[in-house]
């Protein structure tokens, strides 16, 4: 599953992988981003939480990442990710060096309340 929501008081785009997650659900939910960043300002924050996530089919490199040049066209600020599995990152620094036009600051954390601390929440 992929499932994003947004904070406009925070400044914040929240983006969740969770369970088994294939590229038709990402490509899906690619509207909804494009939505809940329209109401963002600039230098808004993302927080990307692979927590839940239990696998990603490589054939999800593509969807991230146009949702990563997404981002990057509405001026994403700073970026913190929660990977508390190492082994389940498919590259996502990889990815921001070729889907950033600007990479933004990037925080990996080990848990959520981790990452929360970062954004000050």
């Amino acid at each position: 599953m992929f499932l994003a929501a947004s904070n406009k008081s925070k400044r914040l785009l929240h983006v969740s992988y969770i369970g088994q997650v294939g590229p038709e659900e990402i490509k899906a939910g690619l509207d909804d981003l494009k939505m809940l960043l329209a109401d963002l300002p600039p230098d808004f924050r993302v927080l990307v939480d692979l927590e839940r996530l239990e696998s990603m089919d490589l054939a999800c490199v593509p969807e991230l990442g146009r949702a990563m040049e997404m981002i990057d066209r509405h001026g994403v600020g700073l970026v913190v990710r929660v990977i508390p599995d190492p082994g389940k990152d498919i590259g996502m620094n990889i990815l921001t060096i070729f889907h950033y036009t600007r990479p933004p600051q990037t925080v990996t954390c080990r848990n959520i309340l981790e990452a929360a601390r970062v954004l000050s929440l």
